[in-house]
């Protein structure tokens, strides 16, 4: 709805009286409908954001290169600033979904209707549609911006149920986003650096092989491994477990780690050095979900999580941990060995 301003003219005793009057501050319902009008009429985007997330044991940062070309083609760069070689993409294309890691040639493709299925706090179309689908939404305005308070959609992850949205006033584009926890902590935060909607994109932009060549650091050998020692790393949060058997398999390439917990609930923990794998390498496919951990992005589907990071592949797998308790453990994993 736009702002509507009325003007009277009138003439008396040889003046000409010009009276104005504005409708004032946009409300929630305004507001809600320019930005459906925006999305609605928005035919892509691209937008850079930092987000940092404190869902694990350390503060982890990201910076996020997202692209959106409708109607159904994203890719979003994520590069974790504490692991080089780690830079994922998450494409989506006519093909399918795919979580790309290009240093290592990895890929995976999703049975999965991701963005749609998850509150996604670097997309501007999950935003909006968080927005428009609580009803109970709170809003508040500040100089710069509107601000939603909303709920939060995560099927996999119930510990983050709240969420505050900051739109630009004037652009009607993301500013802030804080992902909150049930004491309205804030766990993640994702600070919007620039956005541009008037934006052309390549005809490849969105394929498999531009993207996996463009996060290639060295010309890999096949089946090279990442590095020679394997220094075990173990999860802080053991949903009420402890480790039972520390076993190791001799690899021709190194060495495999196999950690299996007991107690309340049991679970196994596979770690081994990421391998470099052929160039063009079909992706594995995965009928679950994409999930963010805070370091990376795994893969999980039934009672399994995969993921990569700082050179170590991990796979967590347990039929008694519930969806969340496995990416709790995950999320939990240090980068150093701690019994």
């Amino acid at each position: 709805m736009k702002r509507m301003y009325v003007i009277w003219i009138i003439v008396a005793s040889g003046f000409v009286l010009l009276l104005s009057a504005c409708g004032g501050e946009k409300s929630k319902e305004d507001v809600v409908s320019e930005l459906e009008e925006s999305m609605e009429d928005m035919s892509g985007y691209k937008a850079k954001a930092e987000m940092s997330m404190n869902t694990g044991q350390e503060e982890q940062k990201f910076t996020i290169d997202i692209w959106h070309k409708k109607e159904e083609l994203y890719r979003v760069s994520l590069q974790n600033d504490q692991d080089e070689k780690g830079n994922q993409i998450i494409l989506k294309n006519d093909d399918g979904v795919f979580v790309l890691t290009p240093a290592l040639n990895k890929s995976f493709k999703f049975q999965s209707e991701w963005p749609d299925n998850s509150s996604q706090p670097y997309l501007y179309q999950s935003l909006v549609k968080d927005v428009m689908s609580d009803s109970e939404a709170e809003f508040e305005t500040n100089d710069s911006s509107y601000i939603f308070k909303t709920k939060t959609n995560y099927q996999s992850n119930n510990n983050l149920p709240f969420q505050e949205i900051h739109f630009d006033k004037k652009t009607y584009t993301p500013v802030l986003v804080k992902v909150m926890d049930q004491d309205r902590n804030a766990l993640v935060e994702v600070k919007f650096s620039t956005f541009e909607m008037q934006v052309t994109f390549e005809d490849d932009d969105f394929t498999m092989d531009k993207n996996m060549a463009s996060g290639t650091i060295d010309e890999p050998v096949s089946g090279e491994v990442t590095d020679d020692d394997l220094t075990v790393v173990y999860p802080l949060y053991k949903a009420g477990a402890e480790l039972a058997e520390k076993r190791e398999v001799d690899l021709e390439n190194g060495k495999r780690v196999i950690l299996t917990f007991s107690g309340e609930k049991n679970f196994t923990l596979v770690e081994e050095k990421s391998t470099v794998l052929p160039t063009f390498s079909s992706p594995k496919e995965v009928r679950g979900d994409i999930v963010n951990l805070g370091h990376t992005v795994a893969a999980l589907s039934n009672n399994t999580l995969e993921w990569s990071h700082d050179g170590v592949d991990f796979i967590l797998a347990s039929d008694q941990l519930t969806k969340a308790e496995l990416i709790e453990v995950a999320q939990s994993v240090e980068s150093k060995e701690v019994k």
